[in-house]
């Protein structure tokens, strides 16, 4: 129930129930005062039906929303000018706002109070379940408010499972109750139109939101805690606290067996189990309710929840409370409802002193003002909801007046029982005039009378009413109207739904537009002004929801009520109002939504009159109950007030027998007149003429008016008309056919017909409107989908009664022939019979009867005829007496007999069809000779022959007969046995005639039983039934299990070859049986080819049963029994039962079997091991030739006989896996159900196998080969050919067959399998080189080397080019072995382009020049001059440099710090700094000086313990050089350093320099460049991009040469020896302040960091000449001191010393993952995020750290799901390691990407795919891209440049003709034509170059033209 309704426009909100009103306008007439119910109460509330629409109610509180608004601005208006304005505003900021504990100064006067004004989001409330609803909860807060909880708030998303899975339909009711104690949260509060009173209150009940702040260390023993019950577990429940941290459990007692899950409980908590993170909860309701929350050291308010119970002090009392301290820190308050004592005096401050402490429990806590309201109501305090022993609307004489609280209202007793009840009363509601002073009008102890007006379940106080117009109104809730009353009502608001109309008591009741007047209104607020006061009477109440009527004839009608359909009786009359017209008749709604059918029949209609013409929609109608049926809800109505004439007269009813003439015919039925009555008519449908459909309609053909009807059936009287039916299925079963359910009994056979066929079923109705249902199910036999194909309305069918329920007058029927066939011949017999009568009609004159030729024509009389014609089909016959009549002969009645055209013939007559006029005859002795024989007797009259022919036969015998003609619906037998007595016999009954008719065959022998001798009534026929349709399906099933039961599995059996297959022989034998012999089961031997050839069609032979059929031998496709011929099986040993036991099936891994191939496709061949038993053998499996795979499906033909070896076996299935070689043994485990990982067992390293390519890998990448359904193979790029060859994959391609050894077998732990394979057929061997390469020849055979022991300097090897970058390449001698080429050492001659020279897959010749076989790193040289000749003692020219001379060469590097120059005739490169290039400053090196340019510098210094060599170009050297030396001079031996570029630490291919000692020539690092690079603390921020780094050429290398062209200098030079050592000595000094010497010890670099504090290279330097001295502590805290010293704008220094912090703690961290992530967390505080995140994944990357750098990418996939980087890094993560899932990724970054960034991520995610991944996948991308933009010329642009990487020139050029073929802007067409150009001259081919520049003209001329 509901709190106090306060919507009264001249109330006070609820706030003011125990204090001063906050605004002084409080007072109204009484007269306008609408008496309210409940607070928060809407006009419609939820739940329950109504005639209204969502739309319709939305508008309806609109309407009425305006109107209080109005009312209520005028209202305050009146107020304010009648109240004065003495009221202290401070008493309204009190009451009106919360406080809390923070509060300073002088205390409040009021206690905190939640009203519908301060109630906020976020606050928790205490409160208990008024209401459980299917959709929401009502939830009774403090105060006296409302709130509603959604279901889907009611419960934690995590049991929604649990708990919607045990009670679907309203499973908020299974785990909720009324009168529950709930903890809430306010989500919304919903302000409607800034009305107060009308703010609704949205709540949740979830724990997730209460238990927010809770963890599992704040949980203490001794704490109460609420959870949600998860599941229930043998001992207990788990428990769920709407947290992820922690779960908890609670053991069963008694009062917790019938929890469900999703249900609330309370517990102590007993222990924590903090390891597990399990709370243990005890259940004990009295422990629950006593326990008190202990004080918690730093407690926050967010903890505090509400019915926590709390140990309180009273602080001091307040104006409408008392102020409490508890938990210390805290301080609330208790209103005056909330008391300890239930009926507090006027005197209730003196029970309160200061310190007095009490037991509370918290009522609410709003988190914003920290305000928190307590209870001390002894009910809540015991953890009780307190008891309603009031309803709303009951009056109480004698209340006892408790206190009076001026300007508030006055607190009463209320008489209950067993205990008084509290009730408060406004002081607006006090009296309907205005009361000057409470106390002066009301006295403590005086008595009073009270109507309840409402109910706070929290606090358990009503509230009431003193209001004598409250007191004495008829209506004053919602529960005191009733259907049918009649009230008034003031209309309040008008609109195009209908009316909103008020009672006196303020209760709203809605008028519907079509209820508000008896005709439609256009304009309805013409007639209903609002304010005006109207009389209406009450339609219904339902769920609050009321609805009225203004129709005049129903407001003034005194008829009787019909509210209810137990009400309903028999001859009521009553008004009520039409709201359906259909044809059959038209539907009648009373009231409190009651409603009743009236029919037709019933509606007065004339014939052929319309109902829409009478009677429209909302028409107010006086009706008559006929019939009321209140199980079923069901009425029978009728218009007409008197019962009809025909059903007054006892003789004409329902059931009754009557006979009439034919009045007149209609399409569709025939119109009799009832010769019973005068005035009596009835009507017979088509349907009704006959039980045989196609007889009717023939009758209602010939019928003509004046046809009399001798027994008509009467099924239904529609008014004045009998339905009627002239089946004789019915009319002579009338004593059979029930009238109502009460006659039924069950079970039994009752006729019918069927008046109506859905989907689910059919309709059966008998007399009257009795109708019983035939489930689909119950309907036929074979369960046919539509039973229209099997059914149709009018048949005659006979019902089996299932069940009736005689309460809801339900009965259930079955239809199936199996239980209603027939037990007699009435069906044909009635067949017969309306022939007949149709014959008859056929006749003009009706004086002659017409039929008298029937009389010459009896059964089985021999007549003569004519010949007349002869057809392929019979004879006709023609007769002498009868123009008319013919005879037909059939083939089979001839008998043999030739007959020729007009000869006379005499023949026996069969069958006669009165309607065709046609004579059946035999020719056939049997009937002839019986005839001749019988005209012999003596002259005895016929009727006396008839009975002595037929003297042996009698009903109900069995005979067999002999079909001999075969009719539509009939059969004609013949009895052998009786002297071919002729009968006939149905193909079909009453259920089965639409159903198709089984076949038969002349001269067929059937069972039949005899049911009706020749008579009168028969036709003179013998009428027998067919013993098949009798029995229904039984007969068929029963003669094959008397079949079977003669024959055995064991038993032998000669049958009969009906049919030869591959690989069975089809058998009969037995009597009708049939079986194969499966090719399994021909021979011991099953690897003899064709085991069937020897055999023939028709052969006998002596089989065994060896299994019965499992199918039905009718089924398509079964074989019935499974025979054998095997010659075991035939010996008849004792050990035959053993033999056909049931088949055990028992193989194993490389068990040898045998069988025959009985399937082929593609990849697979079938074998059939036994009858159950089927194999597999895989293409590949077959052989390892070529040739052979590639004639697969010839080799294996159906029928076959093979061999192998069992590989995997499938129980389950019964299936195996064969090879045909044998598998290596020693694997005999977990061999079954296993077929994916059968390769682990039947390849072993060394097996040769077939393949089939399934990719050829781009560049240098071999082949990957199929060699099993699931399972590849690579093959190496150097495993290709025996020798080698410049292209060695232009011999293959995609889906050949190819041969393949097994070199190694590497099997991971999760299962994955990769092989290694080799396509060479002597891999040992050594090769002979096929190269065009100039020096190839020098050397006859060069060995492939496996093993890098087998290496040694000065080695001639060959290999192919794996990949080329500016550092020189790689090459790949064998499959495990690379060797390293510097770009020094590429050519004796410079290289410009090293891709271009050198491209991947190239076959290069070198000399092997170190191996470290260790770290297995080998480097080549494919210099001739050094490798094959060049001196040792010449190679190094430092010994022979002197400082001062003149050198040319070529820059070979720029670098931002000076060139790299390389010294021309030499092998040495020297640095020019750059403040040595020139005089001047120069600020941009890069646009001064290109690499491959030619430049003259002079030698400046020569170090010869660090091979270094400095260089100078300013002008000033060379202008003296040229003074001081002569023009003749040479150049001087320099000592110069060899270029060998260190790489990134990142860069696999690259790891260290090869420093070796001996070789005075091996490059070693210049010491500048060592600066410019990285040293073992590199710093990545820009990590690669893209994986092919070596492919990306980023500056033109010179190679220098090996010859000596320097000559010793000039003795000139010991002249200026004196001024160049001086010159030295400065230049030394200037290196170091230049940074062009490193340090070499701390001051130095101390030094140099003071000079540069912001270079983190200088700092880098530092830590790793730290780390060179293994001081690592050291350099952790220079790093620091970097971090610390570096300016705050450096960002990119920062990042650098962080990267390097990275590298120091991954390499020497303790442990090294913890260290990194420390350093990380940091790193994130001061740099960019995603730059520390991809510092840090290119860190893990270099490492080969894959876990964490999956789980770095995931994160930053979520982090920066908008940065197209991050993506692309994750889809080369995924792509470098193979891994699969990149279209998901993609599929995922396209989500989350920018719209912007689709094109760029897209295109870059497909050129990774095409550099190292599926090039396939990188085109669908492209391609997807072009279907969307197709003239972007970026993107084709793009797309070419990959697949002319990838080097396919067909799909090159296909692709420039699509591209050109676009129709784009002539600048865009230029550049296409241009790049193709560019493309075929790089290839070579004249003649495309030509065709390109062709179709460019053309395109040209046809864009000018």
């Amino acid at each position: 129930m509901a709190p106090p309704s306060k919507k009264s426009n001249a109330k006070p909100s609820s706030k003011n129930l125990h204090g001063p009103s906050k605004k002084p306008n409080a007072k109204s007439k009484g007269r306008q005062l609408p008496i309210q119910v409940e607070d928060d109460v809407p006009d419609f509330p939820r739940g329950g039906g109504s005639s209204l629409s969502r739309e319709e109610r939305n508008e309806v509180r609109s309407v009425v929303d305006e109107e209080f608004e109005t009312d209520q601005i005028v209202l305050k208006k009146t107020k304010k000018e009648k109240r004065g304005q003495n009221r202290n505003q401070s008493t309204e900021d009190d009451l009106g706002s919360l406080f809390g504990d923070g509060i300073k100064g002088k205390l409040p006067r009021f206690a905190n109070k939640i009203t519908l004004k301060n109630v906020s989001t976020g606050m928790k409330l205490w409160g208990v379940i008024a209401e459980v609803n299917e959709k929401d909860i009502v939830v009774s807060l403090p105060g006296g408010l409302r709130g509603l909880v959604r279901a889907c708030d009611a419960i934690d998303p995590l049991l929604d499972d649990e708990v919607k899975g045990d009670a679907e339909n309203n499973f908020l009711s299974s785990i909720y109750h009324e009168g529950q104690l709930v903890s809430c949260i306010v989500l919304q509060v919903d302000d409607d139109r800034k009305e107060i009173t009308k703010r609704k209150i949205w709540l949740s009940l979830r724990l997730s939101s209460l238990h927010k702040s809770l963890t599992l260390d704040i949980i203490q023993e001794g704490m109460v805690l609420s959870a949600y019950m998860k599941s229930i577990e043998d001992h207990g429940f788990m428990l769920h606290f709407g947290l992820p941290n922690f779960a908890g459990f609670m053991p069963k007692h008694n009062q917790t067996e019938r929890m469900k899950p999703g249900q609330l409980l309370q517990g102590v908590v007993r222990s924590i189990d903090r390891t597990r993170k399990v709370v243990h909860l005890s259940s004990d309701p009295a422990m629950v309710s006593k326990c008190v929350t202990k004080e918690l050291k730093g407690i926050s308010i967010d903890l505090l929840v509400p019915g926590m119970m709390v140990n309180a002090r009273v602080q001091s009392t307040l104006e409408n409370g008392v102020m409490l301290s508890f938990l210390t820190y805290f301080t609330g308050t208790v209103d005056i409802f909330n008391l300890d004592k239930t009926f507090p005096s006027s005197k209730w401050k003196d029970d309160y002193s200061k310190n007095m402490k009490f037991n509370a429990r918290i009522l609410f806590i709003d988190p914003s003002t920290r305000a928190v309201g307590l209870t001390l109501n002894p009910y809540l305090v015991s953890n009780k909801a307190p008891s309603s022993l009031v309803k709303v609307g009951d009056i109480f004489d004698q209340s006892k007046v408790i206190r009076v609280d001026k300007g508030s209202g006055l607190l009463l007793e209320v008489p209950t029982l067993p205990v008084p009840t509290p009730a408060y009363v406004n002081v607006t509601d006090v009296a309907d005039k205005d009361v000057g002073k409470l106390d002066k009008s009301f006295k403590e102890g005086s008595l009073v009378r009270v109507r309840v007006l409402g109910f706070r379940h929290l606090e358990g106080l009503a509230t009431g009413i003193l209001k004598t117009s409250a007191l004495e109104g008829l209506v004053f809730t919602h529960s005191d109207v009733k259907p049918g009353m009649v009230v008034k009502a003031k209309v309040i608001a008008v609109d195009s739904f209908g009316a909103i109309v008020q009672f006196s008591s303020g209760v709203k009741a809605l008028c519907p537009l079509r209820h508000m007047s008896e005709f439609e209104i256009a304009k309805p607020r013409k007639k209903f002004q609002i304010g005006v006061e109207l009389v209406f009477r009450v339609l219904g109440c339902k769920s609050k929801r009321i609805t009225v009527t203004h129709k005049k004839t129903l407001v003034k009608s005194k008829l009787e009520i019909l509210g209810s359909y137990a009400d309903a009786t028999d001859g009521l009359v009553t008004h009520g109002w039409i709201t359906k017209i259909e044809n059959h008749g038209c539907f009648v709604r009373f009231y409190n939504g009651v409603q009743g059918f009236v029919p037709r029949s019933e509606l007065g209609l004339g014939p052929g009159s319309d109902i829409g013409s009478m009677y429209h929609v909302e028409q107010v109608v006086k009706c008559r109950v006929v019939k009321c049926i209140p199980a079923s809800r069901r009425i029978h109505l009728s218009f007409n007030m008197t019962p009809t004439r025909a059903a007054e007269d006892e003789s004409v009813k329902p059931g009754s027998i009557v006979s009439g003439v034919v009045e007149r015919i209609t399409p569709h039925a025939v119109v009799v007149d009832i010769n019973a009555s005068s005035h009596m008519k009835g009507t017979i449908s088509v349907e009704h003429l006959a039980d045989h459909h196609e007889l009717a309609a023939s009758l209602m053909s010939v019928m003509k008016p004046g046809y009399h009807f001798d027994q008509l059936l009467v099924l239904d009287i529609e008014g004045n008309n009998l339905v009627l039916t002239a089946k004789y299925s019915l009319v002579n079963s009338i004593q059979q056919l029930p009238a109502d359910v009460s006659q039924i009994c069950c079970p039994s056979l009752v006729p019918g017909y069927i008046c109506n066929i859905i989907e689910t079923g059919c309709f059966v109705r008998f007399i009257g409107r009795l109708t019983g249902f035939a489930p689909k199910s119950k309907a036929t036999d074979d369960r046919r989908s539509d039973l229209s194909e099997v059914f149709y309305v009018g048949q005659s069918v006979r019902s089996n009664i299932v069940d009736v329920n005689s309460e809801m007058g339900r009965i259930t029927l079955s239809l199936k022939q199996s239980l209603c066939g027939s037990t007699d011949a009435s069906f044909i017999q009635d067949y017969f019979v309306l022939e007949e009568k149709i014959a008859k009609l056929q006749v003009l004159d009706p004086g002659d009867s017409g039929l008298g030729w029937i009389d010459g024509f009896g059964i089985c009389s021999v007549i003569e005829g004519k010949v007349h014609e002869i057809k392929d089909f019979g004879v006709v016959i023609s007769f002498e007496k009868y123009n008319d009549v013919y005879g037909f002969i059939s083939h089979y009645q001839l008998a043999g007999i030739t007959v020729e055209n007009n000869t006379v013939i005499r023949a026996a007559v069969l069958d006669v069809s009165k309607i065709e006029r046609l004579v059946d005859l035999s020719l056939k002795p049997d009937f002839t000779n019986r005839s001749k024989e019988d005209s012999f007797t003596s002259q005895t009259p016929k009727k006396k022959r008839k009975r002595e022919a037929h003297k042996e036969l009698e009903v109900n015998q069995i005979v067999n007969a002999i079909v001999e003609i075969v009719k539509e619906n009939y059969l004609v037998l013949s009895l052998p046995a009786y002297n071919f007595t002729v009968g006939y016999a149905s193909l079909a009954d009453y259920n089965t005639q639409k159903l198709p008719r089984k076949q038969f065959v002349h001269g067929q022998s059937i069972s039949a039983t005899v049911m009706a001798l020749p008579a009168p009534m028969t036709c003179g026929r013998l009428l027998l039934l067919l013993k098949s349709l009798s029995d229904g399906v039984e007969t068929s099933s029963s003669k094959r299990a008397k079949k079977r039961s003669s024959y055995d599995v064991g038993s032998l059996v000669q049958a009969e070859i009906t049919e030869i297959k591959p690989l069975e022989l089809r058998l009969k034998f037995g009597s009708g049986l049939h079986g194969r012999i499966h090719v399994t089961e021909a021979t011991d031997d099953d690897s003899v080819e064709s085991p069937f050839s020897n055999y023939k069609v028709g052969q006998t032979l002596t089989a065994r049963i060896v299994s019965k059929g499992g199918k039905p031998e009718n089924t398509k496709g079964s074989h019935g029994w499974e025979l054998s011929i095997k010659p075991s099986l035939l010996k008849g040993s004792s050990e035959i039962d053993g033999l056909l036991s049931s088949e055990e099936f028992n193989y194993s891994y490389g068990q040898r079997v045998s069988g025959f191939v009985y399937k082929i496709d593609n990849d697979w061949g079938w074998v059939t091991i036994s009858r159950d038993v089927k194999a597999q053998l895989y293409i590949l499996d077959s052989s390892c030739e070529p040739t052979e795979l590639t004639e697969f499906q010839k080799r294996f033909h159906v029928g076959k006989a093979l061999s192998g070896y069992i590989i995997n076996v499938n129980k389950q299935k019964k299936l195996l896996r064969l090879v045909l070689h044998e598998p290596p043994v020693g694997f005999v485990e977990g061999k079954e159900n296993d077929s994916d990982h059968c390769v682990m067992w039947h390849l072993s390293e060394g097996s040769v196998v077939g393949g089939r390519i399934s990719k050829i890998l781009p560049g240098a990448g071999g082949l990957l080969v199929q060699i099993d359904q699931h399972h590849y193979g690579k093959v190496h790029f150097t495993e290709l050919t025996d020798s080698w060859v410049l292209n060695p994959l232009s011999d293959f391609h995609e889906g050949q067959f190819v041969k393949c050894k097994v070199i190694e077998i590497n099997r991971a732990v999760k299962g994955s399998v990769h092989v290694d394979l080799s396509l060479r057929s002597t891999p040992d061997a050594s090769r002979d080189p096929k190269s065009t390469e100039p020096n190839s020849g020098m050397h006859s055979s060069i060995q492939c080397v496996d093993k890098i022991t087998d290496l040694h300097p000065n080695m001639i090897v060959q290999g192919y080019v794996k990949n080329v970058s500016s550092k020189g390449c790689f090459i790949m001698l064998s499959r495990k072995i690379d060797a390293k080429i510097l770009i020094s050492n590429l050519s004796d001659s410079f290289v410009e382009n090293p891709e271009n020279e050198f491209p991947v897959g190239k076959l290069v010749t070198g000399k092997v020049l170190s191996v470290e076989p260790l770290s297995k790193r080998v480097e080549v040289t494919l210099k001739t001059s050094s490798s094959i000749n060049v001196p040792k003692s010449d190679a190094n020219h430092l010994n022979r440099v002197t400082v001062g001379g003149i050198i040319s060469g070529r820059i070979k590097r720029v670098e931002s710090y000076g060139l790299f120059i390389s010294i021309d005739n030499t092998n040495v490169v020297g640095l020019c700094h750059v403040s040595e290039l020139s005089d001047d400053l120069i600020e941009d090196i890069d646009t001064k000086f290109k690499a491959g340019e030619r430049v003259t510098a002079k030698i400046l210094k020569v170090d010869k313990d660090r091979n270094r060599i400095s260089l100078g170009m300013k002008d000033s050297y060379l202008r003296d050089e040229e003074l001081l030396e002569s023009p003749s001079r040479q150049s001087p031996d320099f000592d110069l350093v060899v270029d060998e570029p260190m790489l990134l630490k990142s860069d696999s291919a690259w790891i260290e320099k090869n420093n070796e000692p001996d070789s005075g020539h091996h490059p070693i690092l210049a010491d500048a460049e060592s600066r410019a690079l990285v040293p073992p603390l590199e710093v990545h921020l820009d990590e690669i991009e893209s994986l092919d780094i070596e492919g990306d050429v980023g500056q033109t290398v010179v190679n220098v040469t090996n010859e000596d062209t320097v000559e010793d200098k000039n003795k000139k030079r010991a002249k200026k020896k004196a001024r160049e050592e001086r010159e030295q000595e400065i230049r030394a000094a200037e290196e170091r302040l230049l940074e062009k010497d490193i340090p070499r010890n701390a001051d130095e670099y101390e030094k140099l960091i003071r000079s540069s504090p912001n270079s983190s290279f200088i700092w880098i330097k530092y830590m790793a000449f730290m780390l060179s001295m293994a001081d690592i502590e050291k350099a952790r805290s220079i790093a620091e001191r970097a971090l610390r010293t570096i300016n705050i704008r450096e960002e990119s220094e920062k990042l650098n010393i962080w990267v390097a912090y990275f590298n120091l703690e991954n390499e020497y961290g303790n442990p090294p993952e913890e260290a990194v992530t420390k350093i990380f967390q940091r790193a994130l505080q001061y740099c960019d995020p995603k730059k520390v995140h991809l510092a840090l994944l290119g860190m893990y990357e270099r490492t080969e750290q894959h876990k964490l750098c999956d789980e770095l990418l995931d994160k930053m996939a979520r982090k920066f799901k908008h940065s197209c980087k991050v993506w692309l890094r994750r889809i080369q993560s995924l792509l470098t390691r193979n891994s699969d899932g990149v279209q998901s990724v993609v599929n995922r970054a396209l989500l989350s990407l920018p719209k912007h960034k689709h094109i760029k991520f897209i295109s870059q995610t497909a050129i990774l795919e095409f550099k190292c991944g599926v090039p396939d996948r990188g085109r669908s991308l492209f391609e997807g891209m072009l279907r969307e933009y197709p003239k972007r010329t970026d993107l084709w642009s793009i797309y070419l440049d990959q697949e002319i990487r990838i080097g396919d020139a067909d799909v090159i050029r296909a692709l420039f003709e699509r591209a050109i073929s676009l129709s784009l802007p002539p600048k865009k067409m230029k550049f296409l034509f241009k790049k193709y150009l560019e493309y075929e001259k790089s290839i070579g081919d004249e003649e495309r170059i030509e065709s390109v520049k062709k179709k460019a003209m053309d395109y040209v001329e046809s864009t000018l033209a």
